[in-house]
């Protein structure tokens, strides 16, 4: 493996663990009210805490779980003494973002910046859905290289939880609005993920093409 492949696994190895780790403190240890988007949330005067919250948290650890389990099911090679570790933590990624993906189109009705940021979430649950279903069908047709690009492409989607997190601050600094701020990264935050994943998919075909 090439030394910068490596490199860039590490990073998403460590960017998706921190921000797994940053939610489960956040959310399950300091609570929803302390997390700057609910206390955000919470000066409107028609907003109502429940039963959103609820859905949040559900969406919270059903996505973290997926987000700490992919690169282990993305770069770790599933020999036949894996095979086994590889399919269980594979129906739970799954199902994690089946059931994150469907409370998700809740959330997005009370997204914050309104129906932009709110067209922006659901159209990434739908893809988000479609792209792990879709590799989900191709491995029970056995096309193993198939189902490892839709994989890739579901993780790229994964993936925005930490993108959304890395571009808030410096576009709510730049823009000095936090709610115009949300309107562009619900779609910054997955739509280059997407667009590299296409990249590194296409790269692989021609490594894998016979010449």
């Amino acid at each position: 493996m090439p030394m910068a492949s490596k490199r860039i696994r590490a990073l998403v190895l460590i960017l998706a663990f921190s921000i797994a780790g940053y939610a489960i403190v956040q959310y399950g240890v300091l609570g929803a009210g302390h997390a700057g988007l609910v206390s955000f949330k919470l000066q409107k005067p028609d907003f109502e805490l429940k039963p959103w919250v609820y859905v949040l948290y559900t969406h919270i650890f059903t996505a973290v779980f997926a987000l700490a389990i992919g690169p282990f099911q993305l770069f770790i090679k599933p020999t036949k003494a894996r095979r086994r570790w590889h399919r269980r933590l594979g129906y739970g990624y799954v199902l994690s973002i089946t059931v994150s993906g469907i409370v998700n189109v809740y959330l997005s009705l009370f997204a914050t910046g309104g129906w932009i940021s709110g067209l922006g979430f659901m159209s990434l649950d739908v893809l988000w859905v479609a792209t792990t279903l879709t590799a989900v069908r191709k491995i029970m047709v056995k096309d193993i290289q198939a189902h490892k690009e839709w994989m890739l492409r579901s993780y790229a989607l994964t993936f925005s939880a930490v993108t959304l997190r890395i571009f808030l601050a410096p576009l709510a600094l730049l823009l000095g609005d936090f709610e115009a701020a949300f309107r562009v990264v619900a779609w910054l935050c997955w739509i280059p993920n997407l667009l590299v994943m296409e990249a590194v998919i296409y790269r692989m075909r021609l490594r894998i093409e016979p010449r």
